[in-house]
């Protein structure tokens, strides 16, 4: 797997690899990768722009233990602490156990009729992006505050979708 960015990147939270030295991580025969699961009435050119990210994404990184991303019909979906929200990443204390994404597409409609197609891609995106800086703290075991783990997943959502868009040449439609 390439690296993401350049040298100036060099300690990208998902190029790091202290998941490594985490032998409940490690252990022989544990599924690893990314997978996306849909519920049934998520439209297919929602599923699709989803499916791009994601096609790019694996091409590029590796997924240590597997992280299902279980996308919703719902406009909100309610995180654990009983906030509403677009996306909620679950990361277990046992590492044993398996992490989950989930994310609110709902309202993608909606999104497009206000912002235009290409920005409500994004918007769709730069959740999923979140969620799986999110996910990568986790494996990680990065040692931040909650600000500090928002502000870092918020950061790098920003710099893969530019990266996504640039290698996909959807930065030229903006």
């Amino acid at each position: 797997y390439r690296t993401l960015f350049s040298l100036q990147f060099q300690s990208h939270i998902i190029d790091k690899r202290t998941w490594k030295k985490n032998t409940a991580i490690c252990t022989a025969g544990r599924k690893t990768g990314l997978r996306m699961k849909y519920d049934s009435t998520v439209p297919l050119e929602t599923r699709i722009v989803f499916n791009n990210l994601t096609h790019w994404i694996r091409q590029r990184f590796f997924f240590p233990v597997r992280i299902p991303v279980y996308v919703k019909s719902a406009k909100r979906i309610r995180a654990k602490d009983g906030e509403l929200c677009v996306g909620t990443f679950f990361g277990p204390y046992d590492y044993s156990q398996s992490p989950y994404i989930r994310i609110a597409a709902g309202d993608y409609e909606d999104l497009i009729r206000e912002k235009g197609e290409i920005q409500a891609q994004i918007a769709l995106l730069l959740t999923l992006l979140h969620e799986l800086t999110h996910y990568y703290q986790w494996v990680n075991s990065e040692k931040l505050t909650p600000i500090g783990e928002e502000r870092q997943a918020s950061q790098y959502a920003d710099r893969l979708i530019t990266e996504y868009l640039d290698d996909t040449g959807l930065i030229k439609q903006l």
